[in-house]
């Protein structure tokens, strides 16, 4: 067999098409749990916490240079000036939306593990009794009613 007929096996497979999908729905996910992070859940973490928005934290280690016209203390400006600075705030930002990320896949794995248990089967009717044992069960009758 050649590698264009093994690959050509490989790629049609069922298992390669839905990771395939899967990848491509995940990506898309990803960027809607970025979202929900960046634009909703960060913003009250930031109100409950007194106005702390961790995209803004860091510690600058590297200097500043001398035509460096931005602001000093944004995480933004400093890193487009290339000065080195450690994003712990964009760490916690990343920390988090991976635990909702993980979170979520595990309630649709939970869920579809769920639709796919087999449903108990609804019970079988009795098949019929055959004719020697009810001829049997006759007879039995009979001699109960009629002792001598």
């Amino acid at each position: 067999m050649s590698i264009v007929q093994e690959f050509k096996e490989f790629a049609v497979k069922g298992n390669v098409m839905d990771l395939a999908v899967g990848v491509i729905i995940g990506g898309a996910f990803s960027s809607i749990v970025n979202s929900i992070v960046k634009d909703l859940i960060m913003p009250v973490i930031g109100v409950i916490t007194g106005g702390l928005d961790f995209s803004n934290m860091f510690v600058r280690l590297g200097h500043i240079p001398a035509s460096y016209k931005g602001n000093p203390e944004s995480y933004k400006d400093l890193q487009t000036a290339g000065v080195a600075v450690f994003g712990y705030g964009s760490f916690i930002t990343a920390v988090i939306n991976f635990v909702i990320l993980a979170f979520i896949i595990f309630l649709m794995v939970k869920f579809i593990n769920k639709l796919r248990q087999p449903q108990p089967a609804a019970p079988a009717e009795a098949p019929p009794t055959p004719e020697d044992v009810l001829l049997l069960r006759e007879i039995r009758d009979s001699l109960q009613n009629n002792p001598r």
